[in-house]
């Protein structure tokens, strides 16, 4: 059957037809895959065929390039590099021909294609004319070829990183992307496809920039696209202004008066999307501002990479007005709709972001505008007026703002109350949210919230809770804050006298028929819970009450109706709130004794209704399920293992969950609460589990967020059982070895360097549960043998200096925990290792108290061990 055909019926409407048409091509290629690949390059090659089945058999020919689970995407590339050189050629000659083709869906497809092969082989120095093949063709007419030309060069720097390319090569991609932006060139299409080309480009353009013609050049021509007749090419170029400013913010001074300029016409004239890249630009330099200020605390020194321009502080006295001005743009329904952005919520981020970099600064610019408009009779200026309030809430210091609190508190509550329109109340609620999370609470010294006004403030926002649902959320979310900042408030609270009438209003909330609306009902429930994490003793008999309420609600969700599956995505959803409701409750109730005690009357009610919450297929209600019940081990203790038999099979599915992978990292670190609960007695249990982790450790499909824990598990059980863990030591040792050494030499970016400390500390977390865990037993000669590679570990990591501070604590404490129970086994071998020494100096000398700590405990388990 010829491919056409097939293609043709696997977008059929007729499921039969569908299934068949997918089935065969699944066949042909399992079967045969170069002829597969063939027969689509060739079909989206040729210009007789259909354009839908053109574009459908591009779409399979990328997906057998790539997939988005690491595991697959590996197998696809090692599959494609064995593939018969012949066959390979000839698929990248017919994506190649494909860019000139007159169908713009055919060409827009196949550069996608192209940079996906691209991807693969370049890195392995396969391909090198490809990049001199498609220069060659910039400069070709017809325009379509051209654009489709520059549309491939984008992706393909989208695909490859920028080490894959030479400098020469990058630089012809520049000249040609740059060429095809300028304002010489007459075809639309052509100038957006380059536009968005050096958006992808930009990241290869380090040392363009670095050259001073060079990069005049590009900004020239950037900042010429922004004056485009067309639309998408302004936006477009204006995208590319914001990545530069991220990207190249050090090298931005010359340029920025006119960027301003530019920017500003924009918003103030510019269609919305355009507008919105034009604010973004300045949010950008804000966050780089931000970021430069909190690394460097603002003492240039010499330790500085990027100084501070500080342009957001020379562009206050025009970028204000030019940011209040656009929170006048309000959108009629913006505040219904979950999804909402535009120009007056961009201007209002920026504000709040232009706030934070330069603190007291912006206050008397903005003052100016919320007094004027505060009281006027059109709700968009008291709205506008409203949001400047709250969006320069955080930054400003406490002295400089509480004067205004004061005199604004009143005011808002009663606008919240009595202001006819619903988005002057939603921005309101919202400015309460925001005074309360910065300028109340244990961090500021003169409390705006009194016992006279306490009061008032409670009614109002218990009377916005019955608010249309977007309002009635923003109250919750202020009364969040107004209970966060009284938890350090030592024995009572303010907040006691209403504790039952709060916690009764919330619970109203979650049962409106509209809680769905505005994420009111989790609002409700978030709030709730922050109410009695944050309450004190006073009230713990209320929250004794609220157990068997919570209860009864989530057992009303288990009985048996039957649901359409928009019903069940919703109970679900409501499922795993009260989950997480009940994991609050009880860590609180379980914190002190004479609470515990009476609330152990529920524990084995409550644990049943766990169980049953498994038997519903959804992966959020797990996790949620999941921390209740580590939270109900923790407060139960030894008593938990009653629960072990029915639980057990949950565990081990929780652990084999590859595809839910946060649910596995939960389920792991609730064996870890498991283990501390029961110690010896989970004994019975440990070879499944155990067996379980070595799986998940060896699998190249389980997400690599979820390895560090599982190491630190090994130390919980080994902890918790001892000498017993001798069993496993052999297996867990070599996959602790193997680890560790992958996880000293690596370079990289930001985020690998985060996980690879998140992967080290998990490490060094299982060696201190296995050596405190064997301490005092007659096995522990057993570790002897493990005790070099151990110290090599700590050598290499303190060798590579870009440890964080959780690790090096760790680490102390293992070099501690080697000493302690090897006694002399270890003593000389410490003496002997090549950092030992220098490294506990250093943590003996650091600032931080529990690196200190750590530390000095080490050092005295070494003397002893030393002196034996």
């Amino acid at each position: 059957m010829e491919v056409t055909q097939v293609l043709f019926n696997a977008q059929s409407i007729d499921g039969t037809v569908r299934k068949n048409a997918e089935e065969s091509l699944k066949q042909f290629q399992e079967q045969n895959l170069p002829g597969f690949l063939l027969s689509l390059s060739g079909e989206l090659a040729n210009e007789e065929k259909p354009i839908e089945t053109r574009k459908l058999a591009g779409l399979i020919l990328k997906n057998a390039l790539d997939a988005k689970e690491q595991h697959r995407k590996f197998e696809l590339v090692q599959r494609w590099l064995s593939l018969d050189a012949t066959a390979k050629s000839q698929i990248k000659a017919c994506l190649l021909q494909t860019l000139s083709s007159p169908v713009s869906d055919a060409r827009s497809t196949a550069s996608q294609v192209i940079a996906k092969v691209a991807g693969i082989e370049l890195p392995h120095k396969q391909w090198p004319e490809l990049i001199g093949s498609l220069l060659s063709n910039v400069h070709q007419l017809p325009a379509q070829a051209k654009q489709a030309t520059l549309e491939t060069l984008g992706y393909l720097c989208e695909e490859v990183s920028p080490d894959v390319i030479d400098q020469d090569q990058v630089n012809k991609i520049l000249t040609a992307v740059v060429q095809g932006m300028s304002s010489s060139e007459g075809n639309t299409d052509v100038r957006l496809a380059a536009t968005r080309a050096l958006y992808n480009a930009l990241g290869f353009a380090q040392a363009n920039f670095s050259n001073d013609m060079e990069r005049d050049y590009i900004m020239r021509v950037v900042c010429e696209a922004t004056l485009s007749p067309e639309v998408r090419i302004r936006q477009a170029a204006f995208e590319c202004l914001v990545s530069i400013s991220s990207t190249y913010y050090e090298k931005l001074a010359p340029y920025i008066q006119d960027i301003f300029n530019i920017t500003a016409k924009a918003v103030r004239e510019d269609e919305e999307p355009v507008a919105l890249q034009a604010i973004e630009f300045w949010s950008s330099i804000c966050d780089e501002e931000i970021d430069i200020l909190e690394e460097y605390g603002g003492d240039f020194t010499g330790d500085s990479d990027i100084p501070c321009f500080y342009f957001i502080k020379q562009a206050l006295p025009a970028l204000v007005p030019m940011l209040l001005e656009t929170l006048l743009k309000q959108e009629e329904d913006q505040d219904q709709d979950e999804g909402a952005w535009n120009i007056a919520m961009a201007g209002g981020t920026c504000l709040g972001l232009v706030a934070r970099t330069v603190g007291d600064d912006i206050v008397p610019l903005v003052v100016p505008f919320i007094e004027e408009n505060i009281s006027k009779p059109d709700w968009r200026q008291r709205e506008a007026a409203t949001y400047a309030f709250g969006s320069i809430l955080e930054g400003p210091s406490p002295e400089k703002l509480i004067p205004l609190v004061n005199v604004a508190l009143t005011f808002m509550l009663s606008a919240l109350t009595k202001d006819p329109n619903s988005h002057v109340k939603d921005t309101t609620a919202w400015t309460l949210g925001r005074i309360f999370e910065f300028l109340h609470g244990s961090v500021v010294d003169s409390p705006i919230i009194s016992q006279a006004n306490c009061q008032q403030i409670i009614t109002v926002l218990l009377q916005s809770m019955k608010d249309t649902p977007n309002v009635a959320e923003k109250a919750c979310g202020a009364l969040y804050f107004l209970a966060q900042g009284y938890e350090e408030m030592g024995p009572s609270s303010p907040l006691t006298p209403f504790f039952q009438e709060i916690v009764q209003s919330l619970l109203t909330v979650t049962h409106r028929e509209d809680a769905g609306e505005s994420r009111l009902r989790t609002a409700a429930y978030e709030t709730l819970n922050e109410v009695v994490r944050c309450s004190t003793d006073e009230t713990a008999p209320l929250v004794l009450q609220l157990v068997p309420v919570i209860m009864m609600e989530l057992h009303n969700t288990l009985e048996g109706q039957k649901l359409s599956s928009d019903e069940r995505e919703k109970q679900s959803e409501l499922q795993g709130l009260l989950c997480g409701c009940l994991q609050v409750i009880i860590q609180k109730l379980g914190a002190s004794e004479p609470t515990k005690y009476v609330f152990m009357q529920y524990a084995d009610q409550i644990m049943g209704l766990f169980l049953r919450v498994f038997a519903c297929r959804s992966a959020t209600v797990h996790e949620e399920a999941m921390l209740a019940i580590g939270a109900l081990a923790y407060a139960t203790g030894a008593d938990f293992a009653k629960y072990m038999p029915e639980f057990y099979r949950y565990l081990e599915m929780g652990l084999q969950n590859f595809e839910e992978y946060q649910v596995c990292a939960v389920t792991v670190g609730v064996v870890g609460d498991i283990s501390r609960a029961l110690e010896e007695k989970i004994v019975p249990y440990c070879d499944g589990i155990m067996t379980q982790l070595l799986k998940n450790l060896s699998s190249n499909q389980l997400h690599r967020s979820v390895k560090p824990p599982i190491f630190s598990c090994f130390g919980d059980i080994a902890l918790a059982v001892g000498e017993y863990f001798e069993k496993y030591l052999m297996w867990a040792m070599s996959a602790l070895q193997s680890a560790a050494e992958l996880s000293t030499h690596i370079a990289g970016d930001d985020e690998l360097v985060e996980y690879t400390n998140s992967l080290r500390n998990g490490i060094l977390e299982a060696y201190s549960g296995i050596f405190q865990g064997f301490k005092n037993s007659p096995k522990t000669q057993l570790l002897i043998p493990y005790a070099p590679h151990i110290l090599q570990f700590l050598d290499g990591i303190y060798m590579e200096k870009d440890m964080d501070d959780v690790v090096m604590k760790t680490a102390i404490g293992v070099l501690g925990d080697l000493a302690d129970t090897l006694g002399s086994h270890a003593g000389s071998m410490i003496q002997q290792s090549v950092s030992s020494k220098d490294f506990l100096n250093e943590c003996l000398s650091s600032e931080d108290l529990m690196i200190k700590e750590s530390a000095e405990w080490a050092k005295l388990a070494i003397s002893r061990a030393i002196s034996v």
